[in-house]
């Protein structure tokens, strides 16, 4: 019984938790999230971002009564600066933390953040767990609970503001391409070439493609080929949508698919590690994290200068049928966006469509003849 108490204390029930460092009433912030109709995934980040909190409580041995203004300033700086995942999971097995275990988190980067950051957390990896944080004070201010400061107190960080570039089309390409090149075992050439194949072709979110069932797909009975390119997803905030796919797509998901010798439900599988390991249905499916690093493998081993992830293939499909004439509500409702505002982010004119743009439509382009600039001068 004891054990049990220690686990349900641990995710934020509303009794004296034995954890010191645990949030006050957290699973009551998170059964208010469901009951507000929040995606599981969006829950699941939450719930992640305020226990990565109170890891750093138990790192800087504070508990949340006792939190003021400087200790979400030294947060920021622990996100920033310090690879958070030692102390972490230390942390989350209850372990006492040592010597060894904060200098691991002085010095060593994490892969993600190798990967993707350039060693450190992106400012707006950052301001989303600030986000979380401040929700959850307004939780408790809401349900008129005591709160150490206000949700107010909490400032996100000024992030720098950089016009979205996308890479070259044929640099995309040649990216999507690629698995052929660089993956020696067939199952993960065909499994990463259909991955990107899809994003590339729907504009579908990382989320959305790990979350993407065999069944979402309508596929012929006798012979399990793909016989519609039409799917219908359910994205962000629980919101629904039809996405296409491209003939190429579907030609990479077929090949996939019969490599398949499993009955999982999810399109796309791990081929080893602790998901497949534990054969459970609902478990086993890749991961984004590995679809993020991979992507950053080849974008490296390209040499694409432009910054490039599962979001920029995204953004590059947005980009590109904008380009070819798009019409920006239709875009809106392929992305999945609520507001045109939204998409409008995503739809740009990349450097190569401005200049050519300029070089098109500028009024005053020709060089002025010199005979003609004299007689104007007097």
């Amino acid at each position: 019984m004891k054990n049990k108490e220690n686990n349900e204390n641990e995710f934020g029930s509303a009794t004296s938790h034995i954890n010191p460092y645990s949030l006050p009433y957290l699973r009551e912030y998170l059964t208010n999230l469901r009951n507000d109709n929040y995606s599981r995934e969006t829950i699941a980040n939450y719930a992640r971002d305020l226990s990565i909190f109170s890891s750093f409580l138990y790192y800087i041995e504070t508990q949340f009564d006792n939190i003021e203004k400087l200790t979400i300033s030294e947060y920021k700086g622990f996100l920033r600066d310090q690879n958070y995942l030692p102390i972490f999971h230390k942390y989350q097995k209850g372990l006492k933390l040592k010597q060894k275990d904060v200098e691991k988190s002085m010095t060593e980067i994490s892969e993600v953040k190798k990967a993707m950051y350039k060693g450190q957390l992106s400012d707006n990896s950052v301001n989303r767990m600030l986000s979380a944080l401040r929700s959850y004070l307004a939780f408790l201010v809401d349900m008129d609970k005591p709160v150490p400061i206000p949700p107010n107190a909490i400032k996100l960080i000024k992030a720098e503001k950089k016009e979205k570039q996308v890479a070259e089309l044929d640099e995309l390409i040649e990216l999507i391409e690629c698995p052929d090149q660089f993956e020696t075992k067939p199952i993960l050439k065909a499994r990463n070439r259909a991955i990107l194949e899809l994003i590339f072709s729907t504009g579908m979110r990382i989320s959305e493609v790990v979350n993407l069932d065999k069944e979402h797909i309508k596929r012929n009975t006798q012979t399990r080929q793909i016989i519609d390119n039409k799917m219908y997803i359910k994205g962000k905030g629980n919101k629904q949508r039809f996405v296409y796919l491209t003939d190429r797509a579907i030609f990479h998901l077929n090949e996939y698919l019969k490599m398949r010798k499993d009955n999982f439900p999810a399109m796309f599988v791990p081929t080893k590690g602790t998901r497949k390991a534990t054969g459970n249905p609902y478990i086993v499916r890749l991961s984004q994290n590995y679809i993020q690093m991979k992507i950053a493998d080849y974008r490296k081993r390209l040499g694409i200068i432009v910054p490039t992830s599962a979001h920029s293939l995204r953004h590059g499909f947005a980009t590109y049928i904008a380009e070819s004439g798009a019409n920006p509500a239709a875009i809106q409702k392929l992305l999945g966006h609520s507001s045109l505002q939204t998409t409008s982010k995503y739809v740009h004119a990349s450097d190569k469509f401005a200049e050519k743009a300029h070089r098109e439509y500028h009024p005053v382009q020709e060089i002025e003849k010199e005979e003609n600039r004299k007689v104007g001068d007097l």
